[in-house]
């Protein structure tokens, strides 16, 4: 909905708000906005919601999308949230109110598996800090938007289903992939995901003319992949990227670091890498990069 002609707001603004009880998964709510471009605040109090009014109206900021979490984290601060939501709707923005829900039982076990003190009974029973939040929550479950109860769902069933249902087009669903190629002289990266090990390919290192060269280079590629070794391995691992990649989509994961290695990161991991990015460069699922982080060391 556009704002209207006396709003404060210039250009529409897209405004989620999170709220809910402890332990039904605002955390993971949050995580699916951040993935899909959204600004994020996590856990801040009700007044300073509306102070977001002014990053908005900041020349350049850019900032048109953003999602906070607000709970009972807040103190006392937590009860102005209905009368602050009133006044953004009052000045032309229109936030839509996002309340997670889980049964007592659910919550309870997610506290018990995190160790976690309930906000409303720090020395207390869980189950009677669970029961005085629906207390203090009540009105404003009425108030919300979107309800949505999170008893039976994982934390990337809830990051897909807020992407589907009240993200949609809006949110994207490419996963961000990181092709790295690395030396093992040098040391593996700490963040890959997947680490692939190409040593066992002919290595351009013994030769004097290729050694200056890096595995960009024609020449070099072709010695990599002369015979049919390095066919065989493409034969078996590009339709295994084929599977895994939307896998891991499904399974809520927005960044993948797949890691090529060989002895210097110079030569065969970077033929390598780029073998792998030509193959994927068509698919319309992935946003791809590729690094060489010791082509100069080699």
């Amino acid at each position: 909905m556009s704002p209207p002609p006396d709003s404060l707001f210039g250009k529409p603004v897209d405004l989620f708000v999170i709220t809910g009880y402890s332990g039904a998964g605002k955390s993971e709510a949050i995580a699916a906005f951040e993935d899909s471009g959204y600004f994020c605040v996590d856990n801040l109090p009700p007044r300073l919601i509306a102070a977001l009014g002014e990053l908005f109206r900041l020349e350049g900021s850019g900032v048109r999308r953003a999602a906070v979490v607000t709970d009972v984290r807040g103190g006392d601060y937590f009860s102005d949230l209905i009368a602050v939501l009133g006044e953004l709707e009052e000045g032309g923005l229109e936030p839509t109110v996002l309340f997670l829900e889980a049964n007592e039982e659910t919550l309870s076990d997610r506290f018990k598996e995190t160790r976690r003190r309930h906000p409303l009974a720090p020395d207390g029973r869980v189950i009677d800090g669970i029961r005085a939040e629906r207390e203090v929550l009540g009105q404003l479950r009425e108030r919300a938007d979107v309800v949505m109860d999170t008893s039976d769902l994982t934390g990337a069933m809830l990051r897909r289903r807020i992407t589907t249902d009240l993200l949609g087009p809006r949110s994207s669903s490419k996963l961000a992939l990181s092709i790295l190629t690395f030396g093992f002289k040098n040391g593996p990266p700490r963040d890959a995901d997947l680490v692939f090990d190409v040593r066992f390919l002919p290595n351009p290192h013994y030769r004097e003319d290729l050694r200056p060269l890096t595995g960009r280079d024609p020449e070099v590629v072709e010695h990599v992949e002369a015979g049919d070794l390095a066919a065989e391995y493409y034969r078996r691992l590009l339709p295994l990227l084929d599977f895994l990649l939307p896998a891991y989509v499904a399974e809520g994961k927005t960044h993948l670091t797949l890691a090529i290695g060989c002895t210097g990161g110079r030569h065969r991991s970077v033929t390598i890498a780029g073998r792998i990015a030509r193959h994927l460069a068509a698919r319309e699922d992935v946003s791809l990069r590729v690094i060489h982080r010791d082509v100069e060391l080699g």
